[in-house]
């Protein structure tokens, strides 16, 4: 039989008074409180986005303390370069609202010389039935 004084695997370091025992119990409660506060921290995105933009402020101010200039010139790039953007994407939008405006345009008068054509076409051929008509019956008479 085994005593309270010998429990457990020899040698394992397992403590063998119940105060010990009670105090590593509570030793380990308080890690696994810390991993599940770390786990849940970090599966907080919206909170740490949120951090995350703080820190980005807070780092941008300092900056702006440290020396001004710096960041109204890094803020006159970024400017520069959004309008750059802008103005591009337009301009290309224009480029391409011109070329389909030019497609559209040429397409309609493709299909109006071709139903031009058709027509004079179908006019020939009428032209022809009623010379050949003519014909025949000048035939006929004869």
């Amino acid at each position: 039989m085994s005593t309270p004084s010998t429990s457990g695997a020899a040698g394992d370091g397992a403590p063998k008074d119940p105060d010990a025992i009670k105090a590593e119990i509570e030793a380990t409660r308080e890690q696994l409180s810390r991993t599940v506060d770390e786990l849940s921290h970090r599966l907080d995105v919206p909170a740490r986005a949120k951090e995350s933009a703080f820190r980005a402020r807070d780092t941008a101010v300092e900056t702006y303390r440290e020396s001004p200039p710096v960041v109204i010139g890094a803020a006159a790039g970024l400017a520069a370069v959004v309008g750059l953007l802008v103005w591009r994407r337009r301009t290309r939008d224009r480029r391409v609202a011109a070329r389909r405006a030019r497609k559209a345009a040429a397409a309609a008068a493709a299909r109006r010389a071709a139903a031009e054509k058709a027509a004079r076409k179908a006019a020939r051929r009428a032209a022809a039935r009623s010379t050949k008509r003519a014909r025949r019956a000048t035939r006929r008479t004869k």
